[in-house]
């Protein structure tokens, strides 16, 4: 990431707060926003001393409840916006990329009635 990259972020944050604190009529997101960091795809290993870098820098934990799903995160909540930093280790892209192979090859039943119920 450039510093250039990096201000303009910055700039873009600041200019759509500035957007939707003057008009009050464009409704926002009910729910968390999330402004998410991810390490370029390398090592699992060097994937994590990145994200245990930023980590450092913000003083927070990683999220252990994640790890099961191959996600390495850590985190910093600002009200209802969080900033956070993720790697995905390598057996999790993999496991998506094998379950997301198979798009478009299932088509849903859309006639209207419930195929659970019509047996």
């Amino acid at each position: 990431m450039t510093d250039q990259h990096r201000r303009a972020v910055i700039a873009g944050l600041r200019d759509l707060a500035d957007f939707l604190q003057a008009n009050p009529a464009i409704p926002v997101p009910h729910g968390s926003i999330h402004v998410t960091y991810v390490p370029e795809r390398a090592a699992d290993a060097d994937m994590c001393a990145e994200i245990d870098r930023i980590a450092a820098l913000l003083n927070t934990p990683i999220d252990s409840r994640l790890l099961a799903r191959g996600h390495y995160v850590t985190g910093l909540d600002f009200g209802p916006v969080r900033y956070e930093a993720v790697a995905i280790f390598a057996e999790a892209r993999a496991r998506f990329e094998a379950l997301d192979s198979y798009a478009g090859c299932v088509t849903p039943n859309t006639t209207g009635g419930d195929p659970a119920r019509s047996a």
